[in-house]
């Protein structure tokens, strides 16, 4: 299955080099190494072999079927464009290891809300079919699977908004899962939703897949089971799903931590790569390379949500619940989070 990062703060922008590329088993490893700590604690020594090998089903390996990344950028609002920051895209067909556009971008660039995505391919491989996608101010990612996508998508189709259904690039279940919940969040892509309306739209969405499912001929009681970790944001507000409609089978790995991304700021006290990064003599040094760093309180509070701890440190990072959903917004500077059920409406 595909692997996704996201980063949001609302008063420190991350270098995304920093985040993505940097850190011990960051985004761009997680194309061909993958690390589930605390993700064995449910099961017994019945279950155990065929629970972890279920896990395993959907979180294999090599990821390199594509790059997507997202950052906010107010340049537009800045210029008068737009009024109020939008996503920047960059997606490519190659991994990020060989990528040297990904990597010069990353050097250069800082944003507070950040998504990244590296592709295991179910369709073709094309730069329209890359995560994330955008709709105005909202973007949108997915790692799983939508069960018999090929036989509904259709009817996906003549669920969707005119506009939604304009906006759809590739032939992805990701970007039509997206496009259906734009539908249900609303046809204004400049509004600022609520947690809760946003929380009930991406509730909504699985619901009417569940539904066209349930019709196909020859379909099951349960039904084929959809693995959907979904992501999305305004730029200022995060939602993310980690969702399987199976009552044993796990859903692929999600995590969260609200501490990782601080000490993964190069201007962070004691950063264990400072001089690592410095090609230039001490006495010559400038910048963050271990001479001006921030105190540890100075620093802005920050989530980052992914499919794997970016970090080796295990207890900065929680594992995400099955069929819950993570909301999160700041006020003051100030990150608060709800882990809530998702409820499927009838």
């Amino acid at each position: 299955m595909c692997r996704w990062f996201a980063y949001i703060s609302d008063c420190e922008s991350a270098l995304l080099e920093d985040i993505l590329i940097r850190p011990q088993h960051s985004i761009v490893k997680q194309v061909e190494q993958h690390w589930l700590p605390k993700l064995f604690h449910h099961v017994d020594k019945d279950t155990d072999k065929a629970t972890r090998a279920d896990i395993a089903a959907r979180n294999l390996h090599f990821n390199d079927d594509g790059t997507g990344v997202a950052f906010y950028s107010t340049v537009a609002s800045e210029y008068g464009t737009a009024p109020h920051p939008l996503p920047q895209i960059y997606k490519t067909i190659m991994p990020p290891t060989n990528d040297i556009n990904f990597r010069s971008l990353c050097q250069n660039t800082c944003s507070k809300t950040v998504f990244a995505h590296v592709r295991m391919a179910t369709s073709e491989v094309h730069q329209f079919n890359n995560h994330p996608f955008a709709f105005g101010r909202h973007i949108f990612m997915h790692n799983g699977g939508v069960a018999n996508f090929s036989q509904i998508r259709r009817g996906v189709c003549t669920k969707l908004s005119h506009k939604a259904f304009e906006n759809i690039y590739g032939s992805t279940d990701s970007e039509h899962l997206a496009a259906l919940y734009m539908t249900h969040l609303g046809d204004d892509w400049n509004e600022v939703y609520s947690l809760d309306e946003m929380k009930r739209a991406l509730e909504r969405t699985i619901a009417d897949v569940l539904d066209l499912q349930s019709k196909l001929p020859g379909a099951t009681n349960p039904l084929d089971a959809s693995s959907l970790n979904l992501c999305t944001t305004d730029g200022f507000k995060l939602l993310a799903f980690r969702y399987r409609n199976a009552d044993i089978e796990q859903p692929p790995s999600l995590y969260i931590s609200t501490k990782a991304g601080v000490t993964l700021n190069r201007k962070y006290p004691g950063h264990p790569n400072y001089w690592n990064d410095c090609d230039i003599p001490d006495d010559q040094a400038l910048g963050f390379c271990g001479k001006d760093t921030l105190a540890a309180e100075e620093h802005g509070e920050h989530v980052i949500i992914s499919s794997e701890p970016t970090t080796c440190q295990e207890d900065q990072w929680d594992l995400i619940p099955k069929n819950h959903a993570v909301m999160v917004e700041f006020a003051k500077g100030k990150a608060y989070l709800r882990t809530e059920p998702i409820v499927i409406p009838k």
